[in-house]
């Protein structure tokens, strides 16, 4: 009789990790989780006004999958100084005004900072 309940509470406890494993799953891939190491309530840095758009540029990047990592790219783009962009995460791209002359390396190497993949970018 002990190693029935023995495999009993062992049974519960395996079912109760399932449980927790599966619910926080379908979260994640409703894009409302943690994937990147955050909730799902960031507060965006709103962007830039910018007094003038010298150059548009599209970056394409790879690795979003949520809200929170397109929200992770739109912060961090529009903490740049000149920048104001818009991130297009279902698309995997970012949409960025620039007010002064930033080099792309740059931009590229503050999203890739993040994890993501930045594969390009290209005047619009």
């Amino acid at each position: 009789m002990g190693s029935a309940v023995s495999n009993l509470i062992i049974i519960i406890i395996l079912v109760i990790v399932l449980f927790f494993s599966v619910k926080n799953s379908i979260t994640h891939f409703k894009g409302k989780g943690a994937c990147c190491g955050g909730g799902g309530s960031d507060v965006k840095v709103r962007p830039r006004k910018l007094d003038e758009v010298i150059a548009v540029k599209v970056m394409k990047i790879e690795g979003m999958h949520c809200e929170h990592c397109y929200s992770r790219v739109h912060n961090t783009l529009n903490s740049i100084e000149g920048v104001n962009a818009t991130v297009k995460g279902k698309k995997g791209e970012a949409l960025i005004k620039l007010g002064k002359e930033i080099p792309d390396r740059e931009l590229l190497q503050a999203v890739n900072d993040l994890g993501y993949k930045a594969t390009e970018i290209r005047d619009k």
